[in-house]
C-alpha cells in the first residue's frame, strides 16, 4: 500500500515509523502482557509514559521549573473556557488580539465569563505591529492565536504588550506547537491541543506560570481548575490514556529528527516551496496573506473559481495529495504541512501545481 501526503490540518498525518510503532505495541506494551490501552492509569505503565512526556515537553521547550506543565482532556478549544475561569480571578476584564476565526472564538467564549477588550480587530490577512495593539495594565490577561489554522497566517514573533508588560500572556499554539522554539518567559500561559504536531485528537498540553494558579474561584467545577490538575500530576480522573502514549511517540521522534530548532528549519524549507509555486503562478494562484504574516504550517491560497478549485482538490488526491480543501468558512485550498509532512511530500504538491496549470492552461511564462 502506498499511503497519500496527508494534507489534513487536524486531525492530521502521523510519521510512518510512530505509526508502525504503536502497531507493533498495541497488544503487548513494553512487555507488560497487556495492550496500553487496558492499562491502570495508577500503575507504572501508565504513569511512566506521563513522566517522559513531560519531561520531553520540558527538554524540547526549555520549560523551566518555575512553569508547571500539565495534561488535559477536552483538546485546544475546551481551553477558550478554561483560560478565563482560571485567569480572571477577581477581575472582569480580559484582552484577544483577534487576528482570525480561533482568536475571534475564543474571545466569544472568554464573554461567558466577564468583559472583553479587543487589542486588535484583523480581517484574517496579516498579524498586528505591536504598535497596533491596545492594551491596558488592568486587564487580567492578554490572549492571542498564534497560527490560525483557517486563514494561514503566523505571528512571526511574540507580541509585545507596550505600556502592559506585566499582563500575562496567553497564547493559543495548538497549530504550531513544537515546531519551533519558545521563549517560554515571555508567556503567563500558552497551550495547544494534540492532533496537529503531537499525535491525535483530544489531548491538551498546558504550560502556564506557577504564580498564576489558585486564581479559579471556587464556582469553577473540580475538572475545569488548573490547581487541581497541577496538584493531581494531571490525574484527577482517568486521564485520556491513548493520546499520551502517542503524544510521547511523537515526542521522542521530535527528539530523534533534532528538536525544536529543526523542526523550525524543516517549517520554513516547506513554506518556502509552496508559497514560491504560489508567486510563480500568479494567474492561476493568489494568496490573500500578507507575505511577512504566512503560516509556516498552513499555506492558503484560492483559484480563480471554484469548479477550477474541486477540479484541482479532485486531480490532487488522484495524485495521492490528500485534505488539500480549505476550511468550509473561506473555501480554497489548504495545505497543511505540520511536523510530520516530509519534504518530498511538499515538493510533489508544487509540481503538481505547476502541471495542473499548464494543464488548465492558466500559467504566466513564470512557470514555463
Amino acid at each position: 500500500m502506498t499511503r497519500p501526503y496527508n494534507f489534513a490540518p487536524g486531525p492530521a498525518m502521523l510519521p510512518e515509523s510512530v505509526l508502525k510503532q504503536i502497531q507493533s505495541e498495541m497488544l503487548d506494551f513494553h512487555g507488560c502482557g497487556w495492550s496500553i490501552l487496558e492499562a491502570s492509569h495508577r500503575g507504572p505503565q501508565v504513569t511512566g509514559v506521563m513522566t517522559e512526556l513531560k519531561s520531553r515537553l520540558r527538554q524540547l521547550l526549555s520549560i523551566p521549573d518555575t512553569y508547571d506543565v500539565l495534561f488535559c482532556p477536552g483538546g485546544g478549544r475546551m481551553q477558550f473556557a478554561m483560560v478565563p475561569m482560571n485567569l480572571l480571578g477577581a477581575g472582569t476584564l480580559s484582552t484577544y488580539i483577534i487576528t482570525g476565526a480561533w482568536s475571534k472564538a475564543a474571545a466569544k467564549e472568554a464573554l461567558r465569563f466577564g468583559r472583553v477588550q479587543s487589542a486588535f480587530s484583523g480581517s484574517g490577512n496579516r498579524i498586528p505591529a505591536d504598535e497596533e495593539l491596545e492594551v491596558i495594565p488592568e486587564t487580567s490577561y492578554c490572549a492571542y492565536c498564534d497560527n490560525e489554522t483557517i486563514h494561514g497566517i503566523e505571528f512571526e514573533r511574540v507580541p509585545v504588550l507596550k505600556d502592559a508588560e506585566a499582563v500575562p500572556l496567553v497564547a493559543d499554539m495548538t497549530s504550531n506547537f513544537l515546531t519551533r522554539p519558545v521563549d517560554v518567559h515571555k508567556f503567563g500561559l500558552f497551550y495547544a491541543s494534540a492532533q496537529k504536531n503531537l499525535g491525535i485528537a483530544g489531548l491538551a498540553v498546558i504550560v502556564l506560570r506557577r504564580d498564576l494558579l489558585g486564581l479559579a474561584g471556587t464556582e469553577v467545577p473540580t475538572l475545569l481548575n488548573y490547581s487541581v490538575y497541577s496538584r493531581t500530576d494531571s490525574v484527577p480522573n482517568t486521564p485520556p490514556v491513548f493520546q499520551l502514549y502517542v503524544a510521547n511517540l511523537m515526542a521522542q521522534w521530535i527528539e530523534a529528527h533534532g528538536g525544536v530548532a529543526v523542526m523550525d528549519e524543516y517549517a520554513r524549507a516547506r513554506a518556502k516551496i509552496v508559497y514560491d509555486a504560489i508567486d510563480a503562478m500568479p494567474e492561476m494562484y493568489v494568496s490573500h496573506v500578507e507575505r511577512e504574516s504566512r503560516s509556516r504550517v498552513n499555506a492558503v491560497f484560492r483559484l480563480k473559481d471554484e469548479a477550477l478549485t474541486a477540479l484541482f482538490v479532485k486531480e490532487a488526491a488522484e495524485a495521492g495529495l490528500a485534505n488539500l480543501a480549505g476550511h468550509r468558512a473561506v473555501g480554497g485550498i489548504r495545505a497543511s504541512m505540520y511536523n510530520a509532512m516530509p519534504i518530498e511530500g511538499v515538493q510533489k504538491l508544487a509540481d503538481f501545481m505547476k502541471t495542473f496549470a499548464h494543464r488548465h492552461g492558466r500559467t504566466q511564462s513564470a512557470v514555463n
